[in-house]
């Protein structure tokens, strides 16, 4: 008996493995464009549809983004490594260095967007901290040039009201420093981490193509006493991480 003979994939499935091929060589890189839809439809003889449906795939598994306009360009990154105990150890921010400076060995990052306000606490907030008022900052982290998480830290008011916390420029070491100046230096943490699919506000703040999930990190930070100083909720893309957590047997 004769073996069935395996079912050819569609033809924009073919063109879509051999672009992906392309940029896993590196023969396409990061910010390249794609050949457009009037150059695939040239090369291989298919309509404009079809064209469309070679670069989707791309789109949809997040290796290429769509700019209005312009075309299609190929969205390849190395990830960040995100240690989750280095790079809240006090070795760290006791030291005057910033969280970020562990997670991207030295690649240049910024941060924007940043905004501090007294606010209402909202429900996560007030059963974490216990309290009716928080202060909140907000920012959005940019590694080489491309938006990667937006934050936002929550603290008690009644702690942090008239200290540089509230102040757009917090130090060397960050709000952990500067915790420690009040007597309430962060001793434990504790991450919930889930997936999920982007609002449409976050898909924008971070450049999301479609189809590009986020994670979502809420991180609690307690004092030597057992009580909450800070929650933090932060967003990220999924596909610039590696989350790493080390643990003893």
């Amino acid at each position: 008996m004769e073996s069935p003979v395996p079912h050819e994939p569609p033809i924009y499935r073919r063109i879509a493995d051999q672009l992906r091929q392309a940029i896993l060589a590196g023969e396409l890189r990061d910010g390249d464009r794609l050949p457009g839809e009037n150059a695939l439809m040239s090369e291989y003889g298919i309509a404009r549809a079809t064209a469309r449906q070679a670069l989707a795939v791309l789109i949809n598994e997040g290796m290429a983004v769509p700019k209005r306009g312009s075309g299609v360009y190929v969205r390849q990154f190395r990830p960040i490594r995100r240690h989750g105990s280095r790079r809240l150890s006090r070795e760290q921010w006791g030291t005057g260095r910033a969280i970020w400076d562990s997670d991207t060995s030295g690649r240049p990052y910024s941060v924007d967007d940043l905004t501090v306000t007294l606010e209402a606490a909202a429900d996560d907030a007030a059963r974490v901290l216990g309290c009716e008022q928080v202060w909140v900052r907000r920012r959005r982290y940019s590694v080489d040039g491309r938006p990667v998480q937006l934050a936002a830290s929550h603290f008690p008011s009644e702690l942090v009201t008239g200290t540089p916390i509230t102040d757009a420029d917090t130090g060397p070491g960050g709000v952990y420093a500067r915790l420690h100046d009040l007597g309430h230096a962060p001793v434990h943490f504790t991450e919930e981490v889930r997936a999920r699919m982007p609002t449409p506000e976050e898909s924008a703040k971070l450049g999301l193509p479609a189809g590009t999930p986020v994670i979502v990190v809420f991180r609690s930070a307690y004092a030597a006493g057992g009580g909450a100083v800070e929650l933090n909720k932060m967003i990220m893309d999924a596909a610039s991480y590696v989350l790493q957590y080390d643990f003893d047997a």
